[in-house]
């Protein structure tokens, strides 16, 4: 048995731990907000946070993240909860597909630049791929995010 601890709650799984951590969280904890993209950690569809790292879980296996806090979409932070507002708020989503990556990778550069400039919000989220081709609007929402954040 393999245990993860998953958005503060710990599950115990029967896998092999060379399963990639994607398909544990979706197929055996149920947790489908994280997305199978790409399959070779390049698209960010797939992006959680482990111990607080923005972490591709296509590429990681399961034993990577024994023993580490999991961070889906599903889960929540301050951040995260400022950056859903904002997403809301600046209608972000097209297809919506690679958001709850694009959600994650946000809460990860908030996580680590208070006031982030474009350029850090660029280089931040250029592993995170859009194929409706929202950018600008992540941009201004992460912007938003910092808004909120800073009237509270």
């Amino acid at each position: 048995m393999t245990k993860l601890s998953i958005n503060n709650k710990s599950y115990e799984i029967d896998v092999q731990d060379d399963m990639p951590l994607l398909w544990a969280i979706r197929d055996i904890v149920g947790l489908t907000g994280t997305k199978f993209g790409c399959g070779v950690a390049q698209c960010g569809a797939c992006s959680i946070l482990i111990d607080g790292r923005l972490t591709k879980s296509c590429s990681m296996p399961v034993s990577y993240g024994v023993g580490k806090e999991i961070l889906t979409i599903e889960g929540t932070t301050q951040n995260l909860e400022y950056l859903r507002e904002a997403w809301f708020k600046g209608n972000v989503p097209q297809c919506g597909y690679c958001q709850s990556g694009q959600l994650i990778a946000a809460t990860s550069l908030l996580d680590e630049i208070e006031n982030p400039t474009d350029k850090d919000i660029d280089d931040a989220m250029s592993a995170n791929i859009c194929r409706c081709g929202t950018y600008s609007r992540i941009r201004k929402a992460i912007h938003k995010a910092v808004a909120l954040k800073n009237q509270n």
